[in-house]
Protein backbone atom coordinates (compact mmCIF):
# COMPACT_ATOMS: atom_id res chain seq x y z
CA UNK A 1 0.00 0.00 0.00
CA UNK A 2 1.56 3.53 -0.87
CA UNK A 3 1.93 6.44 1.77
CA UNK A 4 2.16 10.06 2.08
CA UNK A 5 5.49 12.06 3.11
CA UNK A 6 5.28 13.50 5.33
CA UNK A 7 3.16 11.14 7.61
CA UNK A 8 -0.46 12.93 8.08
CA UNK A 9 -1.72 13.17 11.18
CA UNK A 10 -4.54 11.32 10.47
CA UNK A 11 -5.09 8.54 7.62
CA UNK A 12 -7.53 5.76 6.58
CA UNK A 13 -7.36 3.79 3.71
CA UNK A 14 -10.52 1.92 3.32
CA UNK A 15 -9.24 -1.30 1.91
CA UNK A 16 -12.99 -2.54 1.29
CA UNK A 17 -13.71 0.32 -0.82
CA UNK A 18 -13.09 0.75 -4.90
CA UNK A 19 -10.74 3.28 -5.58
CA UNK A 20 -11.53 6.42 -7.17
CA UNK A 21 -10.58 5.61 -11.12
CA UNK A 22 -9.74 9.43 -13.44
CA UNK A 23 -12.05 9.10 -16.26
CA UNK A 24 -12.87 11.66 -19.38
CA UNK A 25 -15.56 13.67 -17.63
CA UNK A 26 -13.10 14.13 -14.74
CA UNK A 27 -12.44 17.99 -14.36
CA UNK A 28 -10.77 19.78 -10.97
CA UNK A 29 -13.81 22.00 -9.70
CA UNK A 30 -12.52 25.07 -7.54
CA UNK A 31 -13.87 28.66 -6.79
CA UNK A 32 -11.70 31.42 -8.86
CA UNK A 33 -10.02 32.71 -5.45
CA UNK A 34 -8.14 29.25 -6.21
CA UNK A 35 -8.05 28.57 -9.47
CA UNK A 36 -3.98 28.97 -9.80
CA UNK A 37 -3.95 25.81 -7.31
CA UNK A 38 -6.58 23.88 -9.69
CA UNK A 39 -4.12 24.88 -12.46
CA UNK A 40 -0.82 23.55 -11.06
CA UNK A 41 -2.26 20.34 -9.97
CA UNK A 42 -3.91 19.87 -13.40
CA UNK A 43 -0.51 20.24 -14.82
CA UNK A 44 1.08 18.20 -12.77
CA UNK A 45 -1.49 15.39 -13.48
CA UNK A 46 -0.61 16.22 -17.44
CA UNK A 47 2.32 14.17 -16.24
CA UNK A 48 0.34 11.07 -15.27
CA UNK A 49 -2.74 11.48 -17.38
CA UNK A 50 -0.97 12.18 -21.22
CA UNK A 51 -3.47 14.86 -20.94
CA UNK A 52 -4.65 17.87 -18.93
CA UNK A 53 -7.86 18.10 -16.87
CA UNK A 54 -10.01 21.07 -17.51
CA UNK A 55 -10.60 23.53 -14.71
CA UNK A 56 -14.18 24.21 -14.06
CA UNK A 57 -15.54 26.86 -11.19
CA UNK A 58 -18.62 24.77 -10.90
CA UNK A 59 -20.91 22.66 -8.51
CA UNK A 60 -18.77 19.45 -8.28
CA UNK A 61 -20.50 16.13 -9.37
CA UNK A 62 -19.35 12.31 -9.88
CA UNK A 63 -15.93 11.93 -11.08
CA UNK A 64 -14.81 15.29 -10.06
CA UNK A 65 -11.74 16.41 -7.98
CA UNK A 66 -13.06 19.24 -6.10
CA UNK A 67 -11.05 21.55 -4.44
CA UNK A 68 -13.12 23.45 -1.36
CA UNK A 69 -11.78 26.99 0.50
CA UNK A 70 -13.59 26.57 3.34
CA UNK A 71 -14.44 29.78 5.74
CA UNK A 72 -12.89 31.20 9.30
CA UNK A 73 -9.52 29.05 8.65
CA UNK A 74 -6.68 30.66 10.88
CA UNK A 75 -4.49 33.13 8.86
CA UNK A 76 -1.37 30.79 7.18
CA UNK A 77 -3.00 27.67 8.61
CA UNK A 78 -2.20 25.04 6.87
CA UNK A 79 -4.69 21.77 7.75
CA UNK A 80 -6.58 20.30 5.36
CA UNK A 81 -8.57 17.14 4.60
CA UNK A 82 -8.29 14.82 1.49
CA UNK A 83 -11.41 12.37 0.68
CA UNK A 84 -11.22 9.57 -2.01
CA UNK A 85 -13.72 7.58 -2.96
CA UNK A 86 -14.67 5.93 -6.28
CA UNK A 87 -17.23 9.27 -6.38
CA UNK A 88 -14.66 11.22 -6.65
CA UNK A 89 -11.86 13.34 -4.36
CA UNK A 90 -12.90 16.05 -2.02
CA UNK A 91 -10.38 18.27 -0.92
CA UNK A 92 -11.04 20.91 1.89
CA UNK A 93 -9.44 23.56 3.94
CA UNK A 94 -9.81 27.06 5.41
CA UNK A 95 -6.77 28.39 3.21
CA UNK A 96 -5.17 27.86 0.34
CA UNK A 97 -2.26 26.80 1.48
CA UNK A 98 -3.49 24.04 3.43
CA UNK A 99 -5.49 23.63 -0.50
CA UNK A 100 -2.10 23.25 -2.01
CA UNK A 101 -0.70 21.05 0.68
CA UNK A 102 -3.76 18.39 0.20
CA UNK A 103 -2.45 18.37 -3.74
CA UNK A 104 0.65 17.13 -2.42
CA UNK A 105 -0.66 14.78 -0.68
CA UNK A 106 -2.90 13.39 -3.39
CA UNK A 107 0.21 13.49 -6.08
CA UNK A 108 1.84 10.64 -4.16
CA UNK A 109 -1.24 9.00 -3.97
CA UNK A 110 -1.81 8.93 -7.92
CA UNK A 111 1.11 6.79 -10.10
CA UNK A 112 4.20 8.72 -10.19
CA UNK A 113 4.63 10.46 -13.82
CA UNK A 114 4.87 9.05 -16.87
CA UNK A 115 8.26 8.63 -18.47
CA UNK A 116 9.32 10.75 -21.79
CA UNK A 117 8.06 9.31 -25.47
CA UNK A 118 5.35 6.38 -22.65
CA UNK A 119 1.83 6.26 -24.26
CA UNK A 120 -0.42 7.57 -22.17
CA UNK A 121 -2.85 5.25 -19.94
CA UNK A 122 -6.16 4.45 -20.94
CA UNK A 123 -9.01 6.36 -19.76
CA UNK A 124 -9.85 4.69 -15.77
CA UNK A 125 -6.11 3.07 -15.49
CA UNK A 126 -5.09 5.67 -13.37
CA UNK A 127 -6.91 5.36 -10.00
CA UNK A 128 -6.52 6.53 -6.69
CA UNK A 129 -6.91 4.49 -3.58
CA UNK A 130 -10.23 5.04 -1.13
CA UNK A 131 -9.33 6.98 1.31
CA UNK A 132 -9.31 9.81 4.35
CA UNK A 133 -6.72 12.16 5.49
CA UNK A 134 -7.17 14.64 8.32
CA UNK A 135 -4.41 16.82 8.31
CA UNK A 136 -2.01 19.65 10.23
CA UNK A 137 1.45 20.44 10.62
CA UNK A 138 3.20 19.88 14.32
CA UNK A 139 5.73 23.23 13.16
CA UNK A 140 5.29 26.38 11.18
CA UNK A 141 8.51 26.75 9.78
CA UNK A 142 10.06 23.56 7.90
CA UNK A 143 13.00 24.55 5.83
CA UNK A 144 15.91 23.81 3.91
CA UNK A 145 18.56 25.95 3.28
CA UNK A 146 20.23 26.07 0.20
CA UNK A 147 24.35 27.29 -0.25
CA UNK A 148 24.59 29.25 -3.46
CA UNK A 149 27.99 30.65 -2.46
CA UNK A 150 30.32 27.86 -2.36
CA UNK A 151 29.16 26.82 -5.70
CA UNK A 152 26.82 29.05 -7.51
CA UNK A 153 23.16 27.55 -8.86
CA UNK A 154 21.50 29.14 -11.91
CA UNK A 155 17.88 30.27 -11.27
CA UNK A 156 16.21 27.42 -13.21
CA UNK A 157 18.48 25.22 -10.79
CA UNK A 158 16.84 26.70 -7.80
CA UNK A 159 13.16 26.46 -9.30
CA UNK A 160 13.72 22.80 -9.84
CA UNK A 161 14.96 22.18 -6.29
CA UNK A 162 11.68 24.26 -4.99
CA UNK A 163 9.47 21.88 -7.23
CA UNK A 164 10.90 19.08 -5.66
CA UNK A 165 10.91 20.06 -1.83
CA UNK A 166 7.06 21.26 -2.39
CA UNK A 167 5.97 18.23 -2.55
CA UNK A 168 7.02 17.02 0.74
CA UNK A 169 5.70 19.96 2.32
CA UNK A 170 8.85 22.10 3.02
CA UNK A 171 7.54 25.59 3.13
CA UNK A 172 10.78 27.52 3.77
CA UNK A 173 13.85 27.90 1.07
CA UNK A 174 16.48 29.60 3.01
CA UNK A 175 19.29 30.72 0.50
CA UNK A 176 22.67 31.73 2.05
CA UNK A 177 23.27 34.30 -0.38
CA UNK A 178 26.98 36.00 0.81
CA UNK A 179 30.19 34.44 2.60
CA UNK A 180 33.82 34.55 2.02
CA UNK A 181 33.71 33.15 -1.54
CA UNK A 182 31.11 35.38 -3.17
CA UNK A 183 28.66 37.52 -3.05
CA UNK A 184 25.01 36.17 -4.94
CA UNK A 185 22.70 39.16 -4.65
CA UNK A 186 22.71 42.87 -6.28
CA UNK A 187 22.59 45.20 -4.25
CA UNK A 188 22.52 48.76 -6.37
CA UNK A 189 23.67 50.92 -3.85
CA UNK A 190 27.21 48.95 -3.51
CA UNK A 191 27.58 47.61 -7.28
CA UNK A 192 30.81 46.12 -6.63
CA UNK A 193 29.55 43.21 -4.21
CA UNK A 194 28.11 41.37 -6.94
CA UNK A 195 30.29 43.47 -9.27
CA UNK A 196 34.25 42.10 -7.49
CA UNK A 197 32.34 39.98 -4.62
CA UNK A 198 30.32 38.14 -6.82
CA UNK A 199 33.22 36.84 -9.23
CA UNK A 200 34.78 33.62 -7.65
CA UNK A 201 33.13 30.42 -5.90
CA UNK A 202 35.88 27.42 -4.15
CA UNK A 203 37.84 25.98 -6.79
CA UNK A 204 37.98 28.54 -9.38
CA UNK A 205 34.88 27.52 -10.20
CA UNK A 206 33.44 30.31 -11.60
CA UNK A 207 31.40 33.34 -10.01
CA UNK A 208 27.64 34.47 -10.64
CA UNK A 209 24.89 36.25 -8.92
CA UNK A 210 21.36 36.75 -8.95
CA UNK A 211 19.75 39.99 -9.94
CA UNK A 212 17.17 41.62 -8.70
CA UNK A 213 14.57 40.46 -11.43
CA UNK A 214 16.05 36.69 -10.82
CA UNK A 215 15.81 36.97 -7.31
CA UNK A 216 11.74 37.75 -7.53
CA UNK A 217 12.03 34.70 -10.09
CA UNK A 218 13.16 32.34 -7.51
CA UNK A 219 10.52 34.53 -4.59
CA UNK A 220 7.45 34.13 -6.76
CA UNK A 221 7.83 31.16 -8.29
CA UNK A 222 8.77 29.73 -4.26
CA UNK A 223 5.47 31.80 -3.27
CA UNK A 224 3.16 30.23 -6.08
CA UNK A 225 3.93 26.85 -3.82
CA UNK A 226 3.39 27.99 -0.22
CA UNK A 227 7.15 28.81 0.12
CA UNK A 228 8.67 31.74 1.68
CA UNK A 229 11.95 32.57 0.80
CA UNK A 230 14.37 33.76 3.87
CA UNK A 231 17.62 35.33 2.40
CA UNK A 232 20.72 34.80 4.50
CA UNK A 233 22.92 37.94 4.77
CA UNK A 234 25.93 36.76 6.54
CA UNK A 235 27.57 38.98 8.71
CA UNK A 236 29.87 39.60 10.75
CA UNK A 237 32.23 37.24 9.82
CA UNK A 238 32.12 34.92 6.30
CA UNK A 239 32.65 38.50 4.98
CA UNK A 240 35.70 37.93 2.46
CA UNK A 241 33.74 38.43 -0.68
CA UNK A 242 32.11 42.32 0.76
CA UNK A 243 35.45 42.94 1.93
CA UNK A 244 37.47 42.45 -1.31
CA UNK A 245 34.93 43.94 -2.87
CA UNK A 246 34.99 47.76 -0.44
CA UNK A 247 38.35 48.32 1.15
CA UNK A 248 36.30 50.63 3.36
CA UNK A 249 35.31 47.37 5.29
CA UNK A 250 37.89 46.38 6.13
CA UNK A 251 40.12 47.25 9.67
CA UNK A 252 43.00 48.84 7.81
CA UNK A 253 40.85 50.20 5.04
CA UNK A 254 42.52 47.75 2.79
CA UNK A 255 40.63 45.24 0.40
CA UNK A 256 41.07 41.66 0.91
CA UNK A 257 42.02 39.14 -2.56
CA UNK A 258 39.11 37.10 -3.21
CA UNK A 259 38.86 33.23 -1.56
CA UNK A 260 37.83 30.32 -3.45
CA UNK A 261 38.84 27.95 -0.56
CA UNK A 262 36.62 26.37 1.95
CA UNK A 263 38.23 27.76 5.46
CA UNK A 264 36.24 29.57 8.08
CA UNK A 265 36.73 32.48 10.90
CA UNK A 266 39.22 34.32 9.24
CA UNK A 267 37.01 37.48 7.61
CA UNK A 268 35.75 40.31 9.59
CA UNK A 269 33.56 43.82 9.44
CA UNK A 270 35.08 46.29 11.27
CA UNK A 271 34.15 47.54 14.36
CA UNK A 272 36.59 50.52 14.34
CA UNK A 273 35.67 53.90 15.05
CA UNK A 274 36.97 55.14 12.19
CA UNK A 275 35.25 52.59 10.25
CA UNK A 276 31.49 52.68 11.76
CA UNK A 277 29.93 55.44 9.30
CA UNK A 278 31.07 53.02 6.46
CA UNK A 279 29.85 49.71 8.31
CA UNK A 280 26.70 51.61 9.52
CA UNK A 281 25.87 52.40 5.93
CA UNK A 282 26.61 49.62 4.15
CA UNK A 283 24.80 47.10 7.05
CA UNK A 284 21.87 49.69 6.45
CA UNK A 285 21.35 49.94 2.80
CA UNK A 286 21.81 46.12 2.35
CA UNK A 287 19.65 45.13 4.61
CA UNK A 288 16.99 47.83 3.21
CA UNK A 289 17.34 46.49 -0.28
CA UNK A 290 16.97 42.73 0.38
CA UNK A 291 13.91 43.40 2.91
CA UNK A 292 12.24 45.68 0.00
CA UNK A 293 13.09 43.00 -2.52
CA UNK A 294 11.85 40.00 0.30
CA UNK A 295 7.99 39.47 0.62
CA UNK A 296 8.41 37.18 3.70
CA UNK A 297 8.42 37.91 7.54
CA UNK A 298 12.32 37.25 8.22
CA UNK A 299 15.83 38.60 7.69
CA UNK A 300 18.95 36.10 8.59
CA UNK A 301 21.91 37.99 9.12
CA UNK A 302 24.69 34.97 10.16
CA UNK A 303 26.26 35.60 12.69
CA UNK A 304 28.09 32.33 13.32
CA UNK A 305 31.57 31.27 13.14
CA UNK A 306 33.15 34.66 13.55
CA UNK A 307 36.73 33.65 15.04
CA UNK A 308 38.66 36.55 13.87
CA UNK A 309 36.58 39.23 15.42
CA UNK A 310 36.83 40.29 19.46
CA UNK A 311 34.74 39.33 22.05
CA UNK A 312 33.77 42.64 22.23
CA UNK A 313 33.41 43.79 18.64
CA UNK A 314 31.49 40.87 18.52
CA UNK A 315 29.03 42.16 20.67
CA UNK A 316 29.21 45.66 19.06
CA UNK A 317 28.66 44.72 15.74
CA UNK A 318 25.72 42.04 16.76
CA UNK A 319 23.47 44.77 17.71
CA UNK A 320 24.40 46.94 14.94
CA UNK A 321 23.46 44.52 12.32
CA UNK A 322 20.60 42.93 14.05
CA UNK A 323 19.09 46.38 14.57
CA UNK A 324 19.72 47.01 10.97
CA UNK A 325 17.71 44.33 10.11
CA UNK A 326 14.72 44.99 12.59
CA UNK A 327 14.99 48.27 10.85
CA UNK A 328 13.27 46.89 7.76
CA UNK A 329 10.36 45.89 9.48
CA UNK A 330 11.06 41.77 9.45
CA UNK A 331 11.59 39.77 12.71
CA UNK A 332 15.80 38.49 12.92
CA UNK A 333 17.09 34.95 12.17
CA UNK A 334 20.61 34.33 13.28
CA UNK A 335 22.99 31.14 14.02
CA UNK A 336 22.89 30.69 17.57
CA UNK A 337 26.17 32.57 18.33
CA UNK A 338 23.96 35.63 18.64
CA UNK A 339 22.68 34.49 21.60
CA UNK A 340 26.16 36.24 23.12
CA UNK A 341 24.61 39.40 22.39
CA UNK A 342 22.20 40.33 25.53
CA UNK A 343 19.92 42.87 23.68
CA UNK A 344 18.99 41.43 20.43
CA UNK A 345 15.40 42.86 18.72
CA UNK A 346 12.47 41.58 20.24
CA UNK A 347 11.11 38.46 18.55
CA UNK A 348 14.93 37.23 17.35
CA UNK A 349 14.88 33.87 16.38
CA UNK A 350 18.29 31.37 17.15
CA UNK A 351 18.68 28.81 14.49
CA UNK A 352 20.57 26.12 16.46
CA UNK A 353 23.06 24.20 15.02
CA UNK A 354 24.68 22.39 17.04
CA UNK A 355 24.95 18.33 17.78
CA UNK A 356 22.78 16.40 19.42
CA UNK A 357 24.30 16.38 22.25
CA UNK A 358 25.34 19.82 22.76
CA UNK A 359 28.34 21.32 22.60
CA UNK A 360 30.45 24.41 24.34
CA UNK A 361 28.53 27.27 24.44
CA UNK A 362 25.24 26.53 22.02
CA UNK A 363 23.05 25.13 24.75
CA UNK A 364 23.53 28.51 26.76
CA UNK A 365 23.85 30.61 23.73
CA UNK A 366 20.18 29.43 22.28
CA UNK A 367 18.61 29.67 25.41
CA UNK A 368 19.85 33.17 25.75
CA UNK A 369 17.61 33.94 23.01
CA UNK A 370 14.95 32.56 24.04
CA UNK A 371 14.87 33.94 27.45
CA UNK A 372 15.20 37.46 25.83
CA UNK A 373 11.87 36.13 24.29
CA UNK A 374 13.15 34.35 21.03
CA UNK A 375 12.39 31.07 19.09
CA UNK A 376 14.47 28.33 17.76
CA UNK A 377 14.73 26.19 14.81
CA UNK A 378 16.68 23.44 15.28
CA UNK A 379 19.26 22.69 12.63
CA UNK A 380 21.33 19.96 14.14
CA UNK A 381 24.25 19.60 12.18
CA UNK A 382 24.81 15.77 13.33
CA UNK A 383 21.36 14.53 12.24
CA UNK A 384 19.82 17.17 9.81
CA UNK A 385 23.04 18.98 7.88
CA UNK A 386 22.54 17.35 3.99
CA UNK A 387 25.94 18.06 2.88
CA UNK A 388 27.50 15.45 5.58
CA UNK A 389 27.89 12.08 3.17
CA UNK A 390 25.20 9.45 3.06
CA UNK A 391 26.33 6.33 5.35
CA UNK A 392 27.82 4.03 3.10
CA UNK A 393 29.60 5.54 0.62
CA UNK A 394 27.16 4.88 -2.48
CA UNK A 395 28.62 6.18 -5.64
CA UNK A 396 27.98 9.83 -6.50
CA UNK A 397 26.19 10.89 -9.88
CA UNK A 398 29.13 12.52 -11.65
CA UNK A 399 31.83 9.96 -10.52
CA UNK A 400 33.28 12.89 -7.66
CA UNK A 401 33.41 12.61 -3.96
CA UNK A 402 30.50 13.91 -2.40
CA UNK A 403 29.67 15.58 1.00
CA UNK A 404 31.62 15.78 4.33
CA UNK A 405 32.13 14.41 7.48
CA UNK A 406 32.73 16.45 9.90
CA UNK A 407 29.49 16.20 11.76
CA UNK A 408 29.95 12.69 12.79
CA UNK A 409 29.46 11.76 9.72
CA UNK A 410 28.19 9.90 7.48
CA UNK A 411 25.03 10.14 8.36
CA UNK A 412 21.86 7.76 7.73
CA UNK A 413 18.05 8.23 6.62
CA UNK A 414 17.59 6.46 9.53
CA UNK A 415 19.97 8.87 11.70
CA UNK A 416 18.01 11.62 9.64
CA UNK A 417 14.76 10.22 10.71
CA UNK A 418 15.55 9.15 14.59
CA UNK A 419 15.87 12.25 16.39
CA UNK A 420 13.54 14.59 18.29
CA UNK A 421 13.75 18.50 18.21
CA UNK A 422 12.15 19.10 22.31
CA UNK A 423 15.03 16.90 23.24
CA UNK A 424 17.80 18.41 22.60
CA UNK A 425 18.08 21.31 24.86
CA UNK A 426 16.99 21.23 28.33
CA UNK A 427 14.16 23.87 28.95
CA UNK A 428 13.55 24.47 25.23
CA UNK A 429 10.06 22.55 24.07
CA UNK A 430 7.52 22.55 21.93
CA UNK A 431 6.23 26.44 22.52
CA UNK A 432 9.95 27.74 22.13
CA UNK A 433 10.29 25.88 19.00
CA UNK A 434 9.79 27.67 15.35
CA UNK A 435 10.39 24.88 13.66
CA UNK A 436 13.29 22.66 12.10
CA UNK A 437 15.82 23.15 8.98
CA UNK A 438 17.79 21.20 7.07
CA UNK A 439 20.97 22.65 5.40
CA UNK A 440 22.98 21.85 2.63
CA UNK A 441 26.47 23.81 2.26
CA UNK A 442 27.88 23.10 -0.75
CA UNK A 443 31.64 23.19 -0.78
CA UNK A 444 31.88 19.54 -2.22
CA UNK A 445 28.04 20.18 -4.69
CA UNK A 446 29.14 21.40 -8.26
CA UNK A 447 26.20 20.87 -9.65
CA UNK A 448 22.29 20.86 -9.20
CA UNK A 449 22.33 17.01 -9.45
CA UNK A 450 24.93 16.94 -7.11
CA UNK A 451 22.41 18.65 -4.53
CA UNK A 452 19.60 16.52 -4.92
CA UNK A 453 22.05 13.55 -4.68
CA UNK A 454 23.19 15.00 -1.32
CA UNK A 455 19.34 16.18 -0.52
CA UNK A 456 17.35 13.26 -1.52
CA UNK A 457 15.86 11.53 0.20
CA UNK A 458 17.26 12.60 3.61
CA UNK A 459 15.28 15.63 3.54
CA UNK A 460 12.56 13.73 3.51
CA UNK A 461 13.19 12.58 7.09
CA UNK A 462 13.23 16.41 7.87
CA UNK A 463 10.41 16.99 6.65
CA UNK A 464 8.45 14.61 8.61
CA UNK A 465 9.69 15.30 11.57
CA UNK A 466 8.68 19.10 11.16
CA UNK A 467 5.02 18.33 9.50
CA UNK A 468 3.97 14.88 11.65
CA UNK A 469 2.99 14.49 14.90
CA UNK A 470 5.05 13.48 17.19
CA UNK A 471 5.17 9.81 17.90
CA UNK A 472 3.14 8.75 21.27
CA UNK A 473 5.96 6.42 22.29
CA UNK A 474 8.61 8.78 21.22
CA UNK A 475 9.63 6.51 18.79
CA UNK A 476 9.69 7.14 15.11
CA UNK A 477 9.46 3.14 13.22
CA UNK A 478 11.84 3.56 10.74
CA UNK A 479 11.11 0.62 8.59
CA UNK A 480 7.00 2.49 7.86
CA UNK A 481 9.11 5.12 7.01
CA UNK A 482 11.50 3.69 4.74
CA UNK A 483 8.51 2.13 3.04
CA UNK A 484 6.67 5.03 2.55
CA UNK A 485 10.28 6.68 1.11
CA UNK A 486 10.49 3.49 -1.09
CA UNK A 487 7.16 4.85 -3.05
CA UNK A 488 8.70 8.46 -3.67
CA UNK A 489 11.74 7.00 -5.46
CA UNK A 490 9.26 5.92 -8.70
CA UNK A 491 8.03 10.07 -8.37
CA UNK A 492 11.25 11.22 -8.21
CA UNK A 493 12.83 9.32 -11.22
CA UNK A 494 9.61 10.30 -13.14
CA UNK A 495 10.11 14.02 -12.41
CA UNK A 496 14.03 13.89 -13.22
CA UNK A 497 15.22 14.71 -9.45
CA UNK A 498 18.06 12.57 -8.65
CA UNK A 499 18.04 10.93 -5.53
CA UNK A 500 20.92 8.66 -3.47
CA UNK A 501 19.05 4.97 -3.04
CA UNK A 502 20.49 4.21 0.42
CA UNK A 503 20.48 1.25 2.21
CA UNK A 504 17.41 0.19 4.09
CA UNK A 505 14.68 1.56 1.89
CA UNK A 506 12.82 -1.12 -0.49
CA UNK A 507 13.24 0.84 -3.69
CA UNK A 508 11.42 -0.55 -6.47
CA UNK A 509 13.75 -1.61 -9.43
Amino acid sequence: MTGIVPAPASIEFHTTSAPFRIVDETRIVAAADVHAIAAALARDLRTVLGRELPVADATAREADISLVLHDGGEAGGESYTLDVSDRGIAIGSATPAGLYRATCSLRQLLPARTAAGASKPSVGDVVVPAVSVADAPRFAYRGVMLDVVRHFFAVEDVLRLIDALAVLKINILHLHLTDDQGWRIRVDSWPELTGIGGSTSVGGAGGGFYTKADYARIVDHAAERFITVVPEIDLPGHTNAALSAYPELNHDGVAREPYEGVEVGFSSLSARPERAEATDRFLSDVMREVAELTPGPWLHIGGDESMSTTAADYLDLVQRITSAAAATGKSVIGWHEIGASPSLPVGTIAQYWGYLEPQDDAARLTTSVVVQGGRVIMSPADVAYLDIQHAGSPSTPDGYELGLDWANGPTSLEDAYAWEPTAIIDGIGEQQILGVEAPIWTETARTIADVEFLVFPRVAAIAEIGWSPRPRDGARDHDEFAARVASLGAHWRGAGTVYCAVDGVPWEA
